[in-house]
């Protein structure tokens, strides 16, 4: 199967099933894409029983393959990568995507989570 994000976000429906599928977002940051914002990016996932087995993006304008395999762990350009140890969240960097859904109820929800994240002391 194959599910295409710029279909699904036209409209069409999509169902995620058991079958091995290929979930694809050819233009990730298709806003910063639009306003020639430099962070654009081709996104590739491959599902098996509705479960994640990899992942691949290329950050084109960087030229850095990010990619990521269940149980394997994730690499840029082929280097490992790794969770910062970093355990407190006020020495942590913050950041955070308000998406596209200018619906009122999913605003509400979205202005609740920024509040409840900008309580917390953190670096940005």
């Amino acid at each position: 199967s194959f599910i295409g994000e710029e279909s699904v976000a036209a409209g069409d429906g999509s169902i995620l099933t058991d079958n091995p599928t290929w979930i694809i977002d050819p233009i990730d940051g298709t806003t910063n894409f639009v306003h020639r914002f430099p962070f654009v990016a081709v996104s590739v996932g491959f599902v098996v029983n509705k479960k994640i087995e990899f992942g691949i993006v290329y950050s084109c304008i960087e030229d850095k393959m990010y990619t990521a395999r269940k149980g394997k762990g994730a690499f840029c350009n082929g280097q490992k990568l790794q969770v910062s140890g970093q355990e407190d969240i006020t020495k942590s960097l913050l950041v955070t995507e308000l998406g596209s859904n200018r619906d009122p109820e999913a605003i509400k929800i979205i202005l609740s989570n920024m509040e409840r994240l900008l309580s917390i002391p953190i670096h940005g």
